[in-house]
């Protein structure tokens, strides 16, 4: 299935770059923002919003991709990775399409790099006074 208005489906027309990889159920895209060109994306083929919508064979196919992003980013020469799903608008999804990001991180002499857990822990204070009690 395809949306007419998705830019990530790939038979409307509306991705102007192409695919750096592919495989049956995936295409992997470079970052077109340049505060983030050391970044690829993994974009399924088919049109599902989020990663909980994968099957079976897409779950299988991730890998290949994952070495494929690995190999474009070599020219960082990564010290490390941040891999990540934002899934829905208040997780940072801002296109409807099911797709992985994945960085490459290079350290920085005296500085410790963020985390994804460090980064959304900035926000975590004021979503958790907006929740009602939820405490386990």
């Amino acid at each position: 299935m395809q949306k007419p208005e998705c830019r990530f489906c790939r038979s409307n027309g509306l991705l102007s770059d192409g695919a750096l990889a592919e495989n049956a159920s995936f295409f992997l895209l470079a970052s077109i923002d340049p505060e983030t060109p050391h970044g690829v994306m993994i974009i399924t083929h088919r049109h599902i919003e989020t990663p909980f919508e994968l099957n079976s064979e897409e779950w299988l196919a991730l890998p290949n991709m994952l070495e494929s992003a690995k190999a474009h980013l070599s020219k960082w020469r990564p010290d490390g990775y941040t891999i990540g799903w934002n899934v829905g608008r208040a997780g940072g999804q801002s296109v409807a399409h099911a797709h992985l990001h994945v960085f490459a991180r290079i350290a920085l002499p005296g500085v410790f790099n963020l985390s994804i857990r460090s980064m959304l822990k900035k926000t975590a204070g004021a979503e958790l006074d907006l929740l009602p009690s939820r405490r386990c």
